[in-house]
């Protein structure tokens, strides 16, 4: 099984970020850029994947801002039934918690998006894991482009709100946080390996 890892936006090339938007300045306390974050997190994945020997590839591995069509076309390079696609970002609008999306429908997609919520309620037991029950499992549907242009099974993980100052404080900008994602997404993986 390949993971096809997917940073979303761009990061930051010479000090400046390449996405409009996608950032929250705390003022004194610090300044997220969502597409830094993603990457961080992705790397990390990276990391371990490589030391656990499981194969993967970088979907976006540029600095700037890679196209939707872009990415999706690469990923669909690969064969759809012996991989999946895995976007990571962090979260805007207000709330707090993390989410896992997938395409509307009953797909295998969905049973990824399950193993990776379980894997995060284990990893943040006193956190949200905002969820949507209505059609049997916990991921939220949308019709993400890269969760309904790619080929093989898709999820996009939202990890925590960087306009949520408590949520930026305590886990977004730092080292034990940004490993915890790390960690949840890993664990999540290999037990898809194991079970799916």
């Amino acid at each position: 099984m390949i993971i096809l890892l997917d940073n979303g936006h761009g990061g930051l090339i010479n000090g400046k970020y390449q996405t409009n938007g996608k950032r929250k300045d705390w003022g004194k306390d610090g300044i997220i850029y969502e597409g830094e974050f993603n990457r961080a997190i992705v790397n990390g994945i990276i990391e371990k994947l490589t030391y656990l020997n499981i194969p993967y590839v970088n979907i976006a591995p540029e600095y700037w801002d890679v196209r939707l069509e872009t990415r999706v076309k690469r990923a669909n390079q690969y064969p759809k039934n012996n991989s999946y696609f895995l976007s990571v970002h962090a979260n805007a609008g207000g709330g707090h918690g993390s989410e896992i999306f997938t395409s509307p429908g009953n797909t295998k997609s969905d049973k990824i998006a399950t193993v990776f919520g379980q894997e995060f309620q284990k990893e943040f037991p006193n956190r949200k894991l905002r969820t949507d029950f209505s059609d049997g499992d916990l991921d939220k549907e949308r019709r993400f482009y890269v969760l309904t242009k790619t080929k093989m099974p898709a999820i996009l993980t939202e990890n925590f709100f960087m306009d949520n100052f408590e949520e930026f404080k305590n886990i977004l900008n730092t080292k034990e946080g940004r490993n915890r994602i790390i960690n949840y997404h890993i664990n999540a993986i290999l037990k898809v390996r194991d079970t799916l």
